[in-house]
């Protein structure tokens, strides 16, 4: 699904992202409600980034990936969490792109996105390059999500990646 947000360009520059793991539900702009197998997803664009809440027979997973003001986590480039029933595990990465680069790369992943059953993407006011894109599947016991956040001005995408799943009894023990 793809969308045109009704709000300002918040996000100034990939460094001012910060990443959460447990925050509340955030007002989103868009969102996206799935079902995957057992687990109830919900993919949500803010005006500040994206938000992932999980929901599943185990409990609940939030994951935000924002300019969240006060916030003194910056975006990691990599995390893996394990609580008494989940694994969680997350990745990010930015990438710097001429602006011929950057603008094939963008539709490239706004058509991915906006075409796929579990995609959800908002492109701000301004720029058809300035996006959020959110994309989300499940492979056998893990939920897996990718996003994607476009820096058009400064040609850099950051792009992310995260599994959830059920903690294997080998290492819960």
């Amino acid at each position: 699904m793809l969308t045109t947000l009704n709000t300002s360009y918040t996000d100034t520059r990939a460094a001012d992202l910060a990443w959460a793991l447990g925050r509340e539900p955030l007002p989103a702009l868009a969102t996206l409600d799935l079902e995957l197998v057992d687990a109830k997803l919900q993919l949500r664009l803010l005006g500040a980034s994206h938000q992932v809440l999980l929901e599943d027979g185990r409990g609940t997973c939030s994951e935000t990936v924002a300019c969240m003001p006060g916030s003194r986590t910056p975006l990691p480039l990599g995390v893996a969490k394990r609580t008494d029933d989940w694994e969680y595990e997350f990745a990010a990465r930015v990438e710097v792109l001429s602006p011929g680069s950057f603008a094939g790369r963008a539709q490239e992943l706004l058509a991915l996105v906006s075409d796929h059953p579990h995609g959800l993407a908002g492109v701000f006011p301004g720029s058809p390059h300035a996006f959020t894109a959110m994309l989300a599947q499940r492979h056998g016991g893990q939920v897996h999500w990718r996003t994607w956040h476009a820096y058009p001005q400064d040609g850099q995408l950051v792009a992310t990646r995260t599994k959830v799943g059920a903690r294997s009894r080998a290492t819960a023990g």
